[in-house]
């Protein structure tokens, strides 16, 4: 057996450990220290500037002042690497709170001392061990919770990162609910995110967190303008040193950068920075800025930073989009520049589309448009109407110009030729459903396909899609094929079968001869004797419509 040997348990005396375990230090070791809001860092971190948001920082204060005004502001804030994740979250937060007294910090050391392993349990069981439990012993003791730091700022909620990213933060969100908002603790929550799905479904109505969070919504409440106009002036003043000309920007420099912000700080921020790099000169960068285009060939690239934001948003939209087995088949960047083209006013002259008749159109079904935008939401929002349509609207310009631009883009860019093939595809394929439909509906009563089946009206709809859809691709590289493809099929015969209905579900006059305009315009797209149909056919329901309308006429004039 060589140098194996063997051992009876049975008479094995094991001596207790009596080497002495620092709670402290072990807390200490599972912080994240560049999340401490004095950490070096985060120097010289992002701050308002004098005069500017006060509307908002007043609301904020005025909701944290609500107990006898906070000692210290406990933050956590930004991305890197031991941040964007809550592993620790809890740990850095009770640090902060021990640090700043000796009390909480001795019942915290305690509490790690006696169960080393709490930083691998629930996020619940760790803010009861690490938080509650120590001031409730305070409390116990007489102490006055008021005169502690009470005040927590979670900064990047959206941020946290990693396979289980969104359950991550239900689990923060909802422990935090559980163990914090309570009556007999003095805490005061603020939590800064982007409205991911995370947070975005906790706070609406409904809910888990509605009806207990003050809800501050940057976006639609707080037109930032006048603050940008403030925050370029006092830099651009500043810069003024530099150039040696205190008029080497003008007020119109100032409006126009503004104007393209489109009421996002960010977008000015970024602009400032490229413009006062200090290798560079200001007058021209400012230049180069107000009139840069991605067209011109030059290597000056203002908006790099804010493309790299862009990128990693959409890249991780994409991800969490495309895994859901549901939507494994379907690609989130073209469906996602289909709807930006749809707003973007370069889709189509006559005709708009509502971000819900648009999904059902490229096959996503009703209320599709929620899903695929669900982690956007802090570049865009769905505005319903009266009527419960939805339309889309994008925060930034600059974002819109993002997606427009494959130099921006760069991987994540759709040409518009793949946007109108594909349209143009979902449109083939659904009259081509409803056609099908049509030959199972034969034997029903005709006043029963308005009611009951939606028809001609749908149908007219989908049609009117496709021929606007082909008119404003104007030959584009594959819409050709796709109605070389229904034409060689025979779709225009099996539609022609229907046309007497169609055309009495047609209402607006103008609205049919545009769609026969555009139906007669493809001929140019398509080969001659494809054409030769197409223009058949068009002639045929083009004089079709005008009997009807002599017919109506005459009964009416009768």
């Amino acid at each position: 057996m060589g140098n194996l040997q063997c051992i009876d348990a049975n008479h094995v005396t094991v001596h207790p450990q009596t080497e002495s375990v620092d709670g402290w230090q072990i807390l200490l070791e599972h912080t994240a220290p560049n999340a401490l809001h004095n950490s070096r860092a985060r120097y010289d971190a992002p701050k308002c500037d004098e005069d500017t948001r006060v509307e908002v920082t007043g609301e904020i204060v005025t909701f944290i002042e609500n107990w006898d005004g906070p000692q210290r502001l406990l933050c956590m804030t930004a991305t890197d690497p031991s941040r964007n994740t809550v592993n620790p979250v809890i740990p850095t937060i009770a640090y902060q709170l021990g640090s700043d007294n000796l009390e909480v910090k001795r019942f915290i050391k305690a509490a790690v001392e006696k169960d080393n392993l709490i930083f691998y349990k629930s996020l619940q069981d760790q803010i009861t061990t690490l938080i509650v439990k120590p001031f409730e012993h305070l409390c116990s003791e007489g102490s006055d919770l008021s005169t502690l730091p009470y005040a927590i700022l979670i900064d990047g909620l959206d941020e946290c990162r990693g396979e289980r990213s969104e359950d991550s933060q239900v689990e923060l969100l909802t422990a935090i609910k559980e163990c914090l908002l309570v009556d007999h603790l003095p805490f005061r929550i603020f939590i800064a995110s982007r409205p991911e799905w995370a947070i975005r479904t906790a706070l609406a109505p409904g809910g888990y967190l509605h009806a207990l969070a003050y809800h501050i919504q940057l976006s639609d409440k707080y037109d930032a303008s006048g603050d940008m106009r403030r925050y370029l002036q006092r830099r651009f003043d500043a810069l003024s040193s530099r150039t040696g000309n205190p008029h080497w920007f003008t007020q119109n420099d100032i409006d126009r950068l503004v104007s393209a912000a489109s009421g996002q700080f960010v977008y000015v921020a970024m602009a400032y920075n490229y413009i006062s790099e200090r290798r560079g000169s200001p007058t021209e960068r400012l230049k180069i800025v107000l009139t840069w285009t991605p067209h011109d060939g030059r290597k000056a690239r203002p908006f790099k930073a804010l493309d790299i934001l862009y990128m990693n948003i959409l890249s991780n939209a994409k991800k969490a989009y495309e895994a859901v087995d549901t939507n494994s088949d379907r690609e989130f960047l073209l469906l996602l520049r289909t709807h930006h083209l749809n707003i973007s006013g370069n889709m189509f002259r006559h005709w708009d589309f509502s971000a819900n008749a648009l999904s059902t159109l490229l096959g996503l079904g009703a209320g599709g448009e929620e899903d695929l935008f669900s982690d956007l939401r802090s570049l865009l929002t769905l505005e319903k109407g009266d009527s419960g349509q939805s339309t889309l609207r994008l925060y930034h310009k600059s974002f819109s110009d993002f997606l427009e631009e494959e130099s921006r883009a760069k991987a994540l860019f759709v040409p518009r030729s793949r946007l109108y093939k594909h349209l143009a595809s979902c449109c083939i394929q659904k009259i081509w459903d409803y056609l099908l439909k049509l030959d199972s509906w034969a034997n029903i009563a005709q006043e029963r396909w308005d009611t009951e089946f939606h028809f001609p009206r749908d149908l007219v709809d989908i049609i009117h899609y496709l021929a606007y859809i082909l008119s404003e691709a104007g030959g584009t590289i594959g819409t050709s094929h796709e109605l070389a493809d229904f034409t060689q099929k025979g779709g225009w015969n099996e539609l022609d079968k229907y046309m007497p209905a169609i055309l009495e579900g047609w209402q607006m006059a103008q609205s049919f001869d545009i769609f026969i305009e555009n139906l007669r315009g493809l001929a140019y797209v398509l080969r001659s004797e494809d054409a030769a149909i197409v223009k058949r056919f068009s002639d045929k329901w083009r004089n079709d419509q005008r009997w009807r309308r002599r017919r109506r006429h005459q009964i009416v004039y009768t």
